[in-house]
């Protein structure tokens, strides 16, 4: 690369790591909140919070690069011929195409950054977090052991525990289960104990009583015991230890093939699973395609004292209108197996608009190049 094209990749290259960051905290904070009222209601700790988010961090990353990678490119260049930079450029005789080189390195850059997280990050990290996700809904213990709090470790169920002593007994216990809409059950006990078996984890429950309210005629069931075991398998999420595995956990290969072993992991049909494959491909394609496409754009139009405006707002709409032909194609996609290639369309025609409007500029005086020939 010579000097210039060294200096404007190096550029485009700052401004995409300032905007990564920035874009990365704000989406990242925006779901973390989420995920942080679900994880601390349920009773984990804060570690566990911050083990979830960062395993989240690689599928962010990868959504917010392409965007990071058309603001860096509009910002970068914008200011350049603020600073009159492209137009020294221009007028020492380099054309469009010789331009366009950094970026085309700037834009393959991002492009291998999107596919690399897509192919391998993303997968292992997904695969990660549901199956964190899945001993943590195990881990009923953890829902429980929480002195003084109403706790909801189930849908429909609620605990509360007075006191819990060193030696891990339950002392004064209550427990809620509303889960069946037929009857609604109480249960009080004077202490109790968290029992771990191969058919899973139990309650035992001693010197308490149980209140059975029937909701179809209000009738009132009271029974006292003096032991009582009450199953918290249903709490745990699915008893048999498997789980129906998210797509975009498997590799790309997996996906491509779409065999009937990974349509049985998924439950997904073929369409579904090389749609998810080939969109790994057109995500990065897409990610390379977007700084040609700002810079085609910038380029058109006469320079003007008041910025690129007009350009800058021309790039970002047809970036939009790009990705929701992207979603139009996903949906025909993961429709029909045969039209695959439909997932290709959206990051093609970003390429060849790009390549276009920079082939439109070749064909005379560029727009920055006439504001300073004016």
């Amino acid at each position: 690369m010579g000097i210039f094209d060294r200096y404007l990749a190096g550029q485009l290259l700052v401004y995409f790591g300032f905007f990564s960051l920035v874009l990365v905290a704000v989406y990242w904070v925006n779901r973390a909140l989420g995920l942080f009222d679900r994880l601390i209601a349920g009773g984990s700790n804060v570690l566990t919070f911050i083990e979830f988010t960062a395993l989240a961090l690689p599928n962010v990353i990868a959504v917010v690069l392409p965007v990071s990678a058309l603001v860096a490119t509009l910002y970068g260049i914008n200011r350049l011929a603020a600073d009159s930079e492209m137009v020294v450029a221009q007028t020492t005789g380099l054309s469009p195409w010789r331009l366009a080189r950094p970026v085309l390195v700037f834009g393959l850059a991002v492009g291998l950054m999107v596919g690399v997280l897509g192919h391998i990050l993303v997968p292992a990290s997904r695969t990660a977090l549901a199956e964190r996700g899945a001993e943590l809904s195990q881990d009923i213990t953890s829902r429980f052991l929480k002195e003084g709090e109403f706790l909801h470790p189930g849908t429909g169920v609620t605990v509360y525990v007075r006191e819990i002593t060193p030696k891990g007994e339950l002392l004064g216990l209550f427990l809620q289960d509303r889960r069946s809409p037929a009857v609604r059950t109480s249960y009080t006990a004077e202490r109790a104990l968290l029992v771990r078996a191969d058919e899973g984890t139990r309650l035992v429950m001693f010197d308490g009583m149980a209140q059975s309210v029937q909701t179809a005629d209000r009738t009132l069931v009271t029974t006292t015991f003096d032991d009582f075991a009450y199953d918290l398998a249903g709490l745990a999420g699915g008893g048999d230890g498997t789980r129906r595995r998210d797509p975009r956990e498997l590799s790309t290969l997996a996906l491509l093939r779409a065999d009937a072993a990974a349509q049985r992991a998924t439950g997904d049909d073929v369409a579904k699973l090389r749609y998810e494959g080939n969109a790994r491909f057109s995500e990065a394609l897409f990610a390379f395609a977007l700084p040609l496409l700002a810079l085609g754009f910038l380029m058109l139009g006469n320079y003007s004292r008041l910025g690129l405006w007009r350009q800058i707002l021309g790039a970002v709409v047809a970036a939009v209108v790009l990705k929701m032909l992207g979603n139009v194609a996903e949906t025909s996609a993961r429709g029909d197996a045969t039209l695959w290639w439909l997932t290709y369309v959206p990051p093609l025609l970003t390429l060849a608009l790009g390549a276009g409007l920079v082939w439109h500029d070749t064909r005379g005086i560029g727009g920055l190049r006439r504001g300073a020939a004016a």
